[in-house]
């Protein structure tokens, strides 16, 4: 197991380097649409009902798939109007999916009923847009910004869920959110809510990140419980996915990623973080 947790992680940061290293920009947004399609697909498959669980939770994310990379073209070649103005994404998709995230889904996460039926009409239609706005800010941001923005904002996800892990495992006695995921500690969280207040006051020394952008915007003492804030947050995703996984009975998502389970388990922070980490910031396409 973990022979191949490290040999699909070492090709799987290999792809990902190619793609942002590239002179063609193309390559990562696509990149980005291919994980946000198998994600969606993988929470689909948690949610929707038997049957027809199975043709609908392929052909949603085959079309949501076609779907990005059209935007994805039109926005490379500069058109930007009509359904491919980004504005739309900014001034409704965006907040509408925040809201759902902050009161929807840590309401279902707080209080924790994992014995729930696992079909859900309601989650399974968010499934879309919150793999869409997660996409398109991520991908907009790449084209608007830079590799290096991108990855300095993935990097907060990152450095909270290793604190996490480490810290869950020396220190964490009391359990987070037990009815939804026993691994989850108390000391764990708040672990990963400081190391992602660390990251950003480190990052934004360094002009190009998210955190430079962050506190040219609210200042460095306000910029640090925003960056608190996201870190709740990215354990709201975490949580949010293992409650759909509990009702469904699963232990992963899926098995695309040998010995990591399925793309939506490695990507489940970054679907809360993302459109708020755009409201936050100010940082627009």
């Amino acid at each position: 197991m973990l022979g191949q947790r490290i040999v699909t992680a070492v090709i799987l940061l290999a792809v990902l380097a190619a793609a942002m290293i590239s002179a063609n920009p193309w390559w990562f947004v696509a990149l980005l649409a291919l994980a946000a399609a198998c994600a969606n697909w993988e929470w689909l498959r948690l949610t929707l009902p038997q049957p027809p669980s199975r043709l609908l939770a392929a052909g949603i994310p085959v079309l949501l798939f076609a779907a990005m990379l059209g935007l994805a073209s039109a926005w490379l070649a500069g058109n930007r109007a009509g359904l491919a103005d980004p504005g739309w994404i900014l001034r409704y998709a965006t907040p509408l999916v925040a809201v759902v995230w902050l009161l929807g889904a840590t309401t279902a996460v707080v209080r924790g009923h994992s014995d729930a039926a696992p079909a859900s009409l309601a989650w399974s239609l968010f499934s879309v847009p919150a793999a869409f706005v997660a996409w398109a800010v991520l991908a907009q941001w790449y084209m608007a910004q830079g590799a290096v923005f991108v990855v300095s904002l993935l990097a907060l996800v990152w450095v909270a869920d290793i604190a996490a892990y480490f810290a869950g495992r020396a220190f964490g006695k009391r359990k987070l959110a037990p009815r939804v995921s026993p691994g989850k500690t108390v000391a764990g969280a708040v672990a990963g809510v400081l190391g992602a207040v660390i990251w950003i006051g480190l990052s934004s020394l360094w002009d190009g990140t998210y955190g430079h952008a962050l506190v040219a915007r609210w200042s460095f003492w306000l910029a640090l419980p925003i960056a608190a804030l996201l870190g709740v947050l990215s354990i709201v995703g975490d949580l949010f996915e293992s409650l759909l996984k509990r009702r469904a009975g699963r232990k992963d998502s899926s098995a695309l990623l040998p010995g990591h389970g399925g793309v939506y388990d490695r990507i489940d922070a970054i679907l809360p973080v993302a459109p708020f980490a755009l409201i936050l910031s100010g940082v627009l396409f």
